[in-house]
């Protein structure tokens, strides 16, 4: 059974080299054959591991990644440009 689908977005920071992105992403929720609920993460029509728990940085490769409110990096670039 599939339980209808939400968007997400989020900015991520990395501690290790201070490089900043947004990922946006749709989040299904759906339930096992014993009723457990599961949820996956897409871009696109590409499931993703979640952002939440298994992220790295594309520039160092870091896996300490701060996770902050959707915007804050559009944000900052927009003032500082």
């Amino acid at each position: 059974m599939t339980v209808p689908c939400a968007q997400e977005a989020y900015s991520f920071v990395c501690l290790r080299c201070g490089h900043a992105w947004e990922g946006a992403y749709e989040i299904r929720h759906s339930r096992d054959a014993q009723g457990r609920t599961r949820t996956d993460y897409y871009v696109g029509c590409v499931k993703v591991p979640s952002p939440l728990t298994a992220n790295t940085c594309r520039v160092c490769r870091g896996d300490t990644i701060r996770i902050l409110r959707s915007g804050l990096v559009s944000s900052v670039r927009s003032y500082t440009a």
